[in-house]
């Protein structure tokens, strides 16, 4: 017993004392792949990493000018109080309740539609059908945001738009008793379904290919078991694709949540352009700080005042991102066995 024990350690020793070696080793024989993660270590760094310094401005008096004698200096909570309490408290607030419920929406309405698209295109058998009508609800990903922006606009253009004649959606709310005779992007009530059913319309057919691949991961004799049963097209899907699909719907749930507040800035400026209205309901934390930063020319001495409120915003936004995240993936592990980490 007292050999076997020593033998074990000597064994434990000696790959511990080679662990280095080994690791090399590896490396060498698979060096292609690690040339290959290369490219995205940089872009981490460079893109995710190194900005995180620039979180140090939101708690400096900071300037761009460097003959100021605050430049650098801390000031503790200065900007939290200054847009949580202060004189941009209602533009914050205003901007995060829309960033919000926007994202809700989109949680709400946008997620399960995914999953419905790929439940459709599994049910369909013939091919070459399947396949291009995957296509055709791919193609809206890939169509730039301003080109999508513009036919949005256009199909919402109402009587006295400066941009042409009459849209589609601007007629069809007019038959339903809209009376209004500007665009319908000019109006708050109308820009968030506007901005969801884009959303949906552009990254829904995307979004299905991880769930369709989910089911077709899933074996066929499960299928076949259950017609065995007697069980219909709606109890094969309820008792045999959903718990199937279960793992992959749980991370990217989590995902989703994760980016819950992460709203970006183009295609909603891009929508309101000149129709001011819109920003009751448009307004979210990206384009607040995007209109900060476009106010820095010409401010004078309240450019660091635009600019750690940015920051600070920012900030504010990935804290309760990551809250999210490590909430989600917690209940997620205990309910079930799937988690992010």
């Amino acid at each position: 017993m007292q050999n076997t024990v020593k033998t074990n350690q000597a064994v434990v020793n000696e790959v511990e004392r080679t662990k280095f070696k080994r690791s090399l080793a590896t490396i060498a024989k698979d060096w292609r792949l690690y040339v290959l993660l290369i490219p995205m270590l940089a872009f981490l760094i460079c893109f995710k990493y190194l900005p995180i310094y620039g979180i140090l401005e939101g708690f400096k008096w900071g300037s761009y000018r460097q003959s100021d004698q605050y430049l650098s200096q801390w000031c503790g909570t200065n900007w939290l109080e200054y847009i949580f309490v202060g004189d941009a408290s209602g533009e914050f607030w205003k901007a995060f309740r829309n960033t919000f419920v926007n994202s809700m929406y989109g949680l709400i309405i946008g997620f399960p539609i995914p999953i419905f698209l790929a439940l459709l295109f599994s049910e369909v058998k013939m091919l070459g059908y399947r396949s291009f009508l995957q296509v055709c609800s791919y193609l809206p990903h890939f169509i730039s945001t301003v080109v999508v922006t513009t036919i949005i606009t256009l199909w919402c253009n109402g009587e006295v738009s400066a941009n042409g004649a009459p849209g589609i959606l601007y007629n069809i709310m007019k038959a339903f008793g809209q009376k209004d005779p500007r665009s319908l992007l000019d109006h708050p009530k109308y820009f968030r379904p506007i901005y969801q059913v884009s959303g949906i319309w552009e990254g829904a057919g995307y979004g299905s290919i991880v769930y369709f691949a989910a089911i077709l991961a899933i074996s066929p004799t499960s299928y076949e078991a259950a017609r065995i049963d007697g069980a219909s097209k709606m109890q094969q899907i309820r008792f045999v694709t959903f718990p199937g699909m279960a793992p992959t719907l749980t991370i990217m749930l989590i995902m989703r949540i994760g980016h819950i507040l992460n709203i970006g800035y183009e295609k909603i400026i891009l929508l309101i352009g000149t129709n001011t209205n819109a920003w009751e309901t448009g307004d979210v934390i990206s384009t607040m700080v995007y209109r900060m930063s476009g106010r820095l020319e010409g401010m004078g001495s309240q450019v660091q005042v635009i600019t750690q409120e940015g920051v600070v915003a920012d900030l504010f936004n990935s804290l309760i991102a990551m809250v999210l995240v490590l909430g989600a993936n917690a209940i997620s592990r205990r309910v079930s066995s799937t988690s992010l980490f």
